[in-house]
């Protein structure tokens, strides 16, 4: 009876439910992680954590605390505005604003008074460009607008303690390559006499465009 019992269909069906068992859990453990690969791949589902990694080449150019560079060649070469320009040798502030040197050029300079004996019958106080003569302390420069146009800015040596200075005013003999230097009388002006120097023309490094002299006054 016992030996019948154990081979009846009911046997059979009892001892065959624990390898259904595992064999239905081992089939959806696959099934799962199946799944999860076609999701990822397919991108039907973002991943939990995407890591990027970057060429060996591209990665040791990067600054010091930055974990990834942006691919895109033009921010790139943006990274480069973001140096200090006061960290630069040749960088000088001239109205609060940074200034480079642009070119130098060597000029004849010579000097003049606001008194009648340099400006004659335009000894009014004011420059050609309706500044009044005592601009930057006095000291200002008379150019040729079309070698060097009003709001220029230049150093002379032995003017201004070699300070940057800028051009505000024209003169009927001042043509070509040519300067003068403004001083507060025409004493002073002539023991500067006639000079060849060489002049430093400079240029705003904050890419901004030069202000117009006779706006501001």
């Amino acid at each position: 009876m016992r030996y019948a019992k154990a081979n009846s269909p009911r046997g059979c069906r009892a001892r065959a439910n624990p390898a259904l068992t595992a064999l239905a859990w081992t089939f959806a453990t696959f099934a799962t992680a199946a799944s999860a690969i076609v999701v990822k791949e397919l991108g039907s589902a973002p991943p939990l954590a995407r890591v990027e990694t970057l060429p060996a080449r591209q990665a040791l150019a990067l600054p010091a605390g930055h974990l990834f560079a942006d691919p895109e060649p033009e921010h790139e070469e943006q990274v480069v505005e973001h140096v200090p320009v006061r960290q630069a040798s040749n960088i000088r502030w001239f109205d609060g604003r940074p200034v480079r040197p642009a070119r130098v050029v060597t000029m004849v300079v010579t000097a003049y008074s606001p008194d009648a004996r340099s400006c004659g019958d335009f000894a009014d106080g004011r420059t050609a460009t309706l500044h009044s003569v005592c601009t930057n302390a006095m000291q200002i420069v008379a150019a040729d607008p079309r070698v060097l146009p009003y709001g220029s800015i230049v150093s002379v040596p032995g003017y201004a303690s070699g300070d940057i200075v800028p051009v505000l005013d024209c003169g009927q003999a001042i043509k070509g390559n040519r300067l003068d230097v403004l001083y507060p009388s025409h004493s002073q002006a002539r023991k500067w006499g006639r000079q060849r120097l060489k002049v430093t023309i400079w240029e705003y490094a904050d890419g901004k465009p030069a202000t117009n002299p006779r706006r501001v006054r």
